[in-house]
């Protein structure tokens, strides 16, 4: 192992695919690094690496006692192992060495409640610890990601000038802010997670939608997203998309995109945001029907019996009928307008999420701020974060991203594209869950009256559960029953 000439400024712990070029991003703006991983092998291949890319100042340790005393107090250590147990199990072997003033700091995707026990843990040993969101991927952790840091401030304070290096830069800043208190870090991130998930399925319907309706090769595609990058949608999951329809395949004809099984893995986040936003009373139709399909899609078996099944029942393709004389032009425009009016929604959906949660925790989140540090580095960056934070920024107490005036406005001119991509696709029995939760959502959240009041005066009737009157104060309760048998039109009687 190489030695350290002097005490590094930080370490890392964790050297898989995330730690290594989070490590290698560290010591390439200059501030030297002692790194550390169970498997030796991992280390060697770190240091490795850091003395390629240009004698980067990373110095690999064998053993947790080493590594911690090779870092100048107070001592900062991010780890980057697996979420759950391995977490616990890491901070035991370091926080032996440490001491009080130290920082741990968790660059996982965890569940925010365990970080806030361990926060609660590492106090009661005199230790700080923030849990950081990473977000960005091997590149983005390689070249600047946007990091999302919650928990102790001080500890914050302490590696403030190495996260703001290492973050993505954008035209008004680093992509990292101080997030908040306790889990706030984890949270955010948790969300942003949850809105990728509705960006990547609403990109996967443009796609049904354009390839199977508008019958377009991969090529005409390709050039379709990338002709996207340069507007409105201009983001890194539309850029990615435009070069994966690019790709031929190296092992049989044709492109490779065509010959992926179409089965979605997923880590458990998309999850979590939609389990929270039901426990908070949040609406999130978009990413919840993401989830969905993720879910469905992994009926491969199912689906493929289904699809005989239904054939031999008698169903017919009705996507023919739909597809003679379709006008390719305008549907391509149609698709990018729905697409852009269903991730606002999306996103829509993912603020209000946030909000409640920093209501109901006293976070203090700054939603702005926290579109700002998405704008670059991470997966979920579009150039119209922008335009979100500018909207908070103009109303702090903004209810949904869907009554700023600016984005009111676009929803409105794009209305009339979207509904036409939606029905299209109904009528060709082409699934659109994303677009439809989204457009259905935009639907629900603008009319001033819904039927509401008929669901209310069915839960008076079989449960008595009272309800409002839209003309006078109070809750009311009626004998429903009763009086619809004397006025002569009856109800059947209840089971």
């Amino acid at each position: 192992m190489e030695a350290s000439p002097a005490l590094s400024r930080i370490g890392l712990a964790g050297l898989a695919v995330m730690g290594q070029n989070l490590a290698l991003n560290i010591a390439e703006k200059g501030f030297p690094i002692s790194v550390y991983n169970r498997t030796t092998s991992k280390v060697d291949e770190t240091v490795d690496r850091a003395h390629n890319e240009g004698n980067l100042p990373l110095f690999g340790q064998n053993n947790p006692r080493d590594f911690v005393l090779s870092i100048q107090r107070p001592r900062s250590v991010i780890i980057l192992v697996k979420a759950g147990a391995p977490v616990d199990q890491t901070i035991a072997a370091l926080s032996a060495h440490m001491e009080p003033g130290d920082a741990i700091i968790d660059g996982g995707n965890e569940w925010y409640e365990n970080t806030e026990r361990r926060i609660a843990e590492a106090t009661g040993r005199g230790l700080l610890y923030l849990g950081m969101g990473v977000s960005g991927g091997e590149e983005g952790a390689r070249h600047g990601p946007s990091l999302m840091p919650g928990g102790s401030h001080q500890a914050y304070t302490n590696v403030q000038d190495i996260l703001h290096k290492v973050a993505a830069q954008v035209e008004d800043g680093p992509c990292v802010t101080y997030i908040g208190e306790g889990g706030s870090g984890n949270f955010v991130k948790m969300v942003h997670n949850g809105i990728e998930y509705g960006d990547m399925q609403l990109i996967s319907e443009a796609y049904d939608v354009l390839k199977n309706v508008g019958g377009l090769s991969n090529e005409e595609l390709g050039e379709i997203f990338a002709e996207w990058n340069k507007g409105e949608l201009e983001s890194f999951l539309i850029e990615i998309t435009a070069d994966i329809f690019k790709v031929r395949d190296d092992l049989a004809d044709g492109f490779l995109v065509d010959k992926l099984l179409d089965k979605t893995g997923m880590k458990g986040t998309g999850k979590w945001t939609v389990q929270q936003a039901a426990e908070l009373s949040v609406a999130a139709p978009t990413i919840a029907a993401s989830l969905d399909c993720r879910y469905l899609s992994g009926l491969k078996e199912e689906r493929e019996k289904a699809e005989e099944t239904l054939k031999q029942a008698g169903f017919k393709e009705v996507i023919g009928s739909v597809t003679s004389g379709i006008d390719k032009k305008r549907l391509i425009d149609d698709v990018r307008q729905a697409l852009y009016a269903s991730k606002i929604c999306s996103y829509a959906q993912g603020m209000n999420l946030l909000r409640a949660k920093s209501v109901e925790k006293g976070w203090g989140l700054n939603l702005g701020e926290l579109a700002r540090i998405w704008k670059g580095g991470c997966i979920i960056r579009a150039v119209f974060l922008d335009r979100i934070k500018n909207a908070y920024q103009r109303n702090q107490n903004l209810p949904n991203l869907i009554v700023d005036p600016d984005f009111a406005k676009e929803m409105v001119q794009r209305q009339a594209a979207w509904r036409r991509v939606v029905g299209l696709a109904v009528s060709a029995g082409i699934s659109t869950p994303g677009m439809c939760a989204s457009l259905s959502y935009f639907d629900t959240y603008r009319r001033g009256r819904l039927p509401a009041n008929l669901v209310q005066a069915q839960r008076d009737l079989f449960g008595a559960h009272t309800y409002e009157r839209v003309d006078r104060p109070g809750a009311f309760h009626t004998e429903w029953t009763k009086l619809a048998q004397k006025s002569g039109s009856g109800v059947g009687a209840l089971n």
